[in-house]
């Protein structure tokens, strides 16, 4: 789960400061700048290319697999994770804590997660035929597929954390390895250490 949230984060926070930059909602140097709230444009703004029954299986598909439901359950539970990395991010301050509870204030009050399904419809559409759509649909519907739905997001997220635990191991005893092959390096951490406490 968290591995789900991190990637619907960064991509919020790609897709988001780019909208008041493009299109022709942005503001030329003659003109002066005001504050609008106009919701920011999604690439799905645009005229639709795909097939219209094609399309509308693919939201088939994404309620059925309960896509839906996961972004906004992790829509909202981004903030406690994401809340310490931000805190840490920015120079401390009394300004901090304020500016941040606005931030995420402001941040639910625009996130749509209507529009960030929008943005899978053509990434279906594009690496999925309309058969292969209705063959996952089909699937899905049954007693396998309901319980593939159940399991996969507990199966990923201990996946997730196993492959950190074992990333974190290996990199410890890499480290320790480095350090013992090359002594002045090891020296050298050392000193650094006692100078930068």
């Amino acid at each position: 789960m968290r591995t789900c949230a991190a990637m619907v984060w960064f991509l919020l926070l790609a897709w988001l400061p780019a909208q008041p930059q493009t299109g022709p909602q942005s503001v030329s140097a003659k003109q002066p700048k005001q504050q609008q709230n106009v919701p920011a444009k999604t690439p799905s703004a645009a005229p639709s290319a795909i097939d219209p029954a094609k399309e509308a299986d693919i939201r088939r598909l994404l309620e059925l697999t309960g896509t839906k439901g996961l972004v906004k359950q992790t829509m909202d539970s981004m903030e406690g994770s994401i809340k310490p990395l931000l805190a840490s991010a920015l120079p401390p301050g009394e300004y901090r804590d304020k500016l941040i509870d606005l931030f995420f204030a402001k941040f639910q009050s625009k996130a749509n997660p209507k529009a960030l399904l929008d943005l899978a419809v053509p990434l279906y559409d594009k690496y999925l035929s309309h058969e292969e759509i209705k063959g996952l649909i089909q699937f899905y519907q049954t007693p396998l597929g309901q319980k593939t739905i159940t399991v996969l997001p507990k199966l990923t997220g201990e996946m997730a954390e196993m492959g950190k635990q074992w990333g974190q191991d290996l990199g410890q005893q890499c480290m320790r390895e480095v350090l013992a092959e090359h002594p002045d390096l090891a020296q050298a951490l050392e000193a650094a250490g006692k100078a930068h406490p």
